[in-house]
């Protein structure tokens, strides 16, 4: 099974907060919910540190790459 992307990640978080805060659901259900929001949140997370870490680098002319800092 295809990993899903992070856009499809977050819309389910997004679905299973809003869930959350209708208030709708048992003890239970609302428990079950929240470990997979964590473990969304845990996902996206490390999605955008390493999406961080790649922007954050530039190619350099002779094709090495580079740390990004901005000089002031």
């Amino acid at each position: 099974m295809a990993e899903k992307k992070f856009e499809e990640k977050m819309k389910e978080l997004e679905t299973i907060i809003d869930e959350l805060e209708n208030g709708n659901t048992d003890l239970e259900e609302s428990i079950q919910k929240y470990t997979k929001a964590m473990k969304l949140v845990k996902e996206c997370d490390d999605k955008l540190k390493q999406i961080e870490e790649q922007v954050n680098k530039i190619v350099l002319e002779n094709g090495e790459l580079s740390d990004f800092n901005i000089e002031s």
